[in-house]
């Protein structure tokens, strides 16, 4: 190994190396290709940092002045990308590398500067590496190694037309190196495209996957399953805790609730920019966040030191995601603990999810209140404050404390102070033994009160109940049945919690928003109802006697049935009800039928004679032949019009002369004749134009005055 690598590893504590780490360092596969899988949380980020590093610097020690990059990372996500860098960097850091990252939510133009001042490394996801490609950003010509950290996600990502294309811009002879936690066909495809004679490295551990990740299913109900969340986190207390959900609404409305709470807690999804995903990161890093709530954005590669529980507050969707969520802890060496939240519809789903990732999962129910304030008081007995001296500035005011107070005071606020740091445990329905809910017990004796706001004001029981369980120090097992009225609302509370709720309260008994709660005497009267019982109806006796009924024929099977009627007998006799068809009556021979009453409005009556026919349509009017008729021949016809016989050899007949009157009005029309804007001036004046002034010749005729030229309309008179 090169010793500037071996310095660094030293200073970041590797005693030893893990075994797919080993593996790659032999000395057989320094120029080869390579195609790995191992299990998640195997250290495969450091594995390819010393795989490519002979590559890179060859018999060197360090590396030279940065310019166009050596190595080429491509990692899925953003957070796994920035995660890389780090990690690269303080691995080459001895050596002197320049590591610079091309992600997507960053700046692009500080990225394209860092890239024009030179880098060794460049750590990118496909998306923003191929824009760099295609803008001339980068350049590919020196590359020495390719590296694909997570194949397998990003062809579930979608992304195998952007690593096509990154690897065909780079040069035939370069390493290529991928590493999966699995192979699935798609990545053996690509890395029988893209390598060349590639060596298989299956790192499989010792014990068994995730030997050091506790896994648990809790039955919870419906209802409960954020109320389940909370009592985990406070049951488990610990540094750093991850919450999966499905979608990024769950995400959002999950981190409201634990904020709520006095959680310290972030948010990481799809839709926060680069910027504040790092962000949230980076306070789970330094303490000053506990609780991370993500969608899978955050399953892959995320590698938090503290990060001791696990949550899915939604169920997966494949085994193949359990497992790398719950890769998050239980990395390099250290404990960890995966919890399902199983509701009973979804247990089937996850019994499929754990026989598909061959875990071993222990069932039980989620932590309840008694639990946590048992790993409370444990946790405060094992507390380091008891051995820890007093600061030298508060030695006298401890003295002052132990005089004034006695033993079991001071035990007390001690308790209390420590039990306001954090929120107080949830009540949670306890589900049967295959996920049913158990019944509601019976409420007991109960107090009534009063809440002034009611239908009118918008209050309904869903936002009753959390508003009196947060200020009166109740939970949903302490409150009864709540009856909403139009002006106000009552409330029905377990007669051992009143006097709690009544000194939670204060003694102005105001809730949120100035509402006023009051304590009734005894049952309220919610009015008449809509509807009541039915009242006694009076005996009426027995019913009359109406006489034997007629007894129906047993019913059998092996009786003869009487045949039906067949079709054609049924047509041969009319039916009674059929209605007889119309057949109109015929006319005498030779009679003319009457007119439709479309042409003749008075119908000729039964019985009457029809109008004679008449002898014939008179020419015109006056029975005179028309003016235009044409002449008749001998039998009475018009004469045909003789038709004319063309004569090529005869002279053209002369063309009629119109008189001026009607060329002009010809001519003049716009509608049959246009007169280009440009020879206006030339052809004379309109009739109607405005005379021009003395002294100026006037022009030839134009317009209407001019003589239509033949060929220049198509306009011809008739």
């Amino acid at each position: 190994m090169i010793q500037t690598i071996a310095d660094a590893l030293a200073a970041q504590g590797y005693d030893a190396l893990t075994p797919v780490q080993t593996a790659v360092t032999d000395d057989a596969l320094i120029n080869a290709d390579l195609l790995v899988s191992a299990q998640t949380g195997s250290g495969k980020t450091v594995a390819f940092g010393i795989a490519i590093a002979p590559t890179l610097l060859g018999d060197a020690v360090k590396f030279g002045r940065a310019a166009a990059p050596l190595a080429l990372v491509i990692a899925p996500t953003r957070e796994l990308a920035m995660q890389v860098s780090r990690e690269l960097t303080w691995l080459y850091g001895k050596a002197g590398a320049i590591v610079t990252t091309c992600v997507g939510g960053m700046d692009q133009r500080t990225e394209r500067r860092a890239l024009d001042r030179g880098a060794h490394v460049v750590v990118a996801t496909p998306g923003r590496l191929c824009d760099h490609i295609k803008r001339g950003n980068i350049d590919l010509g020196s590359l020495r190694a390719v590296v694909m950290d997570e194949a397998d996600e990003m062809l579930d990502l979608g992304f195998r037309e952007e690593l096509e294309f990154i690897l065909s811009e780079s040069p035939s002879e370069r390493r290529t190196l991928m590493f999966s936690a699995t192979v699935p066909a798609a990545i053996a495809k690509l890395a029988k495209s893209y390598q060349r004679d590639a060596q298989r490295i299956n790192v499989a551990s010792d014990t068994k996957q995730h030997a050091d990740i506790e896994y648990r299913a809790l039955n919870t109900q419906q209802r409960d399953i954020e109320n389940a969340i909370l009592n985990i986190l406070r049951f488990y207390e610990a540094k750093n805790a991850i919450v999966f959900c499905n979608t990024r609404a769950a995400v959002a409305r999950l981190t409201t609730r634990l904020t709520n709470r006095n959680f310290s807690v972030v948010a990481l999804s799809g839709e926060l920019s680069q910027s504040e995903r790092t962000n949230a990161l980076q306070s789970l890093r330094d303490g000053r966040a506990r609780v991370c709530v993500a969608t899978d954005v955050a399953a892959r590669g995320i590698d938090l030191p503290n990060l001791e529980l696990v949550i899915h507050a939604d169920l997966p969707s494949n085994s193949d995601t359990l497992l790398h969520r719950s890769g998050r802890t239980g990395r390099a060496g250290r404990k960890g603990v995966s919890a399902l939240i199983v509701p009973p519809k979804l247990r089937s789903k996850a019994n499929r999810l754990i026989g598909g990732a061959k875990l071993k999962v222990e069932w039980a129910d989620p932590p309840s209140a008694a639990q946590v304030n048992a790993a409370d008081e444990a946790r405060l007995l094992s507390d380091d404050a008891w051995t820890t001296p007093a600061p030298e500035d508060a030695a006298e005011f401890v003295t002052t404390l132990a005089e004034k107070f006695s033993t079991q005071q001071l035990a007390t606020a001690f308790v209390n102070l420590y039990r306001a740091r954090a929120s107080a445990p949830e009540e949670l329905a306890e589900p049967g033994a295959a996920g049913e809910e158990k019944p509601r017990p019976a409420f007991g004796a109960s107090v009534w009160f009063t809440v002034s706001t009611g239908r009118n004001d918008g209050a309904e029981p869903r936002t009753l109940l959390p508003m009196v369980c947060r200020v009166g120090d109740m939970t949903r097992d302490d409150i009864g049945a709540i009856r909403v009225q139009p002006r106000h609302s009552y409330i029905e509370v377990l007669e051992t919690s009143a006097q709690r709720f009544i000194n939670a309260l204060g003694p102005n008994m105001e809730a949120e928003d100035g509402v006023k709660i009051t304590k009734m005497d005894g049952v309220p009267d919610f009015g008449p109802k809509s509807r009541g019982p039915r009242p006694d109806r009076p005996d009426r006796g027995p019913k009359p006697d109406r006489g034997p009924k007629r007894d129906k024929p047993a019913y059998n099977p092996d009786a003869p049935t009487t045949p039906r009627k067949p079709y054609a007998a049924a047509e041969e006799a009319p039916q009674a009800h059929s209605k007889p068809r119309y057949e109109p009556a015929k006319a005498p021979k030779g009679a003319r039928p009457p007119k439709s009453h479309k042409t003749d409005r008075s119908p000729m009556k039964p019985g009457a004679a029809p109008k004679p026919k008449s002898e014939g349509k008179p020419k015109w009017k006056d029975s005179t032949p028309r003016p235009d008729a044409r002449p008749e021949n001998a039998e009475g016809k018009p004469r045909a019009k003789a038709k004319r016989v063309w004569d090529k050899n005869a002279a053209p007949a002369p063309r009629e002369e119109k008189p001026a009157e009607n060329t002009y009005k010809r001519a003049s029309d716009p509608s049959k004749r246009f007169t280009p804007p440009n020879k206006i001036g030339k052809q004379g004046a309109k009739p109607n134009a405005r005379p021009k002034p003395a002294g100026k010749p006037s022009g030839p005729p134009r317009g209407g005055e001019a003589t239509p030229k033949r060929g220049k309309s198509s306009f011809r008179p008739k």
